[in-house]
């Protein structure tokens, strides 16, 4: 490796390592929230602040799900100790904090399962039990869909094949939680409902494209937008009326004729009482990575943090984009950092081991092949790519070249949708470990 890639791979690493603190979870709360005394001053996404006298309530509950949740229920232990009454969160398996007061469960994901569920039914128990002199704060971040997960007359074993099928059938994640939202008793902003009228503070880590609260961990204390109708439709968009178990396809059809209640809307008084606050997004990731890179000597630039959609056409794209930079020097001059965040989709058709991070950089590595001192890298910011151990993986101008020399057909692990083994073979997968945070996906594109 010559000493460019070299100096390459090592700036990647310290860009890597900025965009995961900039969106620490437990920074992030005490960023927004303060305690003065016996106030609670909080200051939302969009500058608005609200004061909360502690002394205005009988009991403070907090509750939560989601990779991040451990660390922010951290966070508020900080700041309220002895002060909380009870609180439980539920967190993906090995992303337990230090709590004292709150009490946690693993459970799994991105499928749900039993604990997860016995432990959303503590979570709902518990905020229908408060009254309109207590204060919940809840907790919710990337994950939080599968954890927590309370079926709507339909089977657990149902709902889990459900998320399995959807998660595998290229639907984008907005169109995952309308369905999921509509099989749940928590979701789509019932959850809120049970909590009325107590006071909500819900605290947000957005792993959504836009932040759209209602679809972070499918919005169990947000309005919903969705209905049925719009879930039924992503089912026949994708030709899963056969696949999907009998149970779901059979709810959905049912709220479609007006037999059983919608998920709650704007209109519902339980949304007066709570107030959302975004902690951390992807686009604040990519600032960090934008002001590391500029550090290192680097001209930078963000495309977005909203890319979406098919992880091919992504990954054509910015392949191209690195090609243009090492042929013309647009859209930005050597040494180059471009960068860009959001989350786009595969639709898993062979059976080999991967996620959309390294997905997305073995079909850039198709298109950087043979340029001279040329990185592409995608990793998912919460340290998991898919069903595996890896956030992602890195890619240069030589991959290829390497792998041929071993004996990898590149065809062959795209077909199989098998990149993590593809890169394990070469050195290249990054491995960061749980990160405890999750804002979506972070893509650099690194030219010397």
């Amino acid at each position: 490796m010559n000493s460019h890639l070299g100096t390459l791979r090592a700036d990647f690493q310290e860009i890597l390592a900025s965009t995961i603190t900039a969106v620490d979870p437990y920074a992030s709360v005490l960023r927004h929230i303060n305690r003065d005394g016996n106030t609670l001053n909080i200051t939302r996404h969009d500058g608005q602040h609200l004061i909360l006298p502690l002394n205005n309530f009988d009991r403070i509950f907090v509750v939560g799900a989601g990779k991040a949740t451990a660390p922010m229920a951290e966070a508020i232990e900080t700041l309220l100790g002895d002060n909380i009454s009870d609180g439980i969160i539920i967190v993906k398996d090995g992303h337990c904090g230090t709590l004292r007061r709150i009490a946690q469960t693993e459970a799994s994901h991105p499928l749900p399962d039993r604990r997860g569920m016995e432990a959303t039914t503590q979570v709902y128990n518990m905020v229908k039990s408060a009254g309109k002199n207590d204060l919940i704060i809840s907790l919710l971040s990337g994950g939080g869909s599968s954890l927590l997960s309370l079926p709507a007359d339909i089977p657990l074993e149902d709902k889990i094949a459900a998320t399995s099928i959807l998660l595998r059938c290229g639907a984008n994640i907005e169109e995952i939680n309308c369905v999921r939202k509509h099989i749940s008793q928590v979701k789509g902003g019932l959850l809120a409902q049970a909590a009325y009228p107590a006071t909500v503070v819900n605290c947000l880590i957005s792993d959504v494209v836009g932040d759209d609260i209602s679809a972070i961990a499918s919005g169990p204390l947000s309005p919903d937008t969705s209905t049925y109708g719009d879930a039924l439709r992503i089912v026949r968009k994708y030709h899963l009326a056969d696949i999907l178990p009998a149970s779901v396809t059979a709810r959905l059809i049912a709220g479609t004729e007006g037999r059983i209640p919608e998920t709650a809307k704007c209109d519902d008084p339980a949304f007066t009482r709570i107030t959302p606050v975004i902690l951390a997004s992807n686009i604040q990731a990519l600032d960090a990575a934008k002001e590391q890179a500029q550090h290192l000597g680097y001209e930078t630039l963000i495309l977005s943090s909203m890319f979406e959609g098919d992880t091919s056409e992504a990954a054509l794209f910015h392949g191209r984009i690195a090609r243009e930079i090492h042929a013309t020097g647009n859209p930005i001059p050597r040494p180059a950092c471009i960068i860009s965040g959001g989350e786009t989709t595969v639709r898993v058709q062979g059976s080999g081991l991967g996620g959309r991070n390294m997905e997305f950089v073995l079909r850039s590595a198709i298109e950087i092949a043979g340029l001279p001192n040329m990185l592409i890298a995608s990793i998912g910011t919460d340290g998991t790519d898919g069903p595996t151990d890896a956030a992602g993986a890195i890619a240069d101008g030589t991959t290829l070249q390497r792998a041929r020399q071993k004996g990898l057909a590149v065809e062959q692990y795209l077909a199989n949708n098998d990149s993590y083994h593809f890169f394990e073979a070469l050195g290249d997968l990054v491995k960061t470990g749980p990160t405890r945070t999750n804002v979506m996906d972070a893509r650099i594109i690194l030219a010397r």
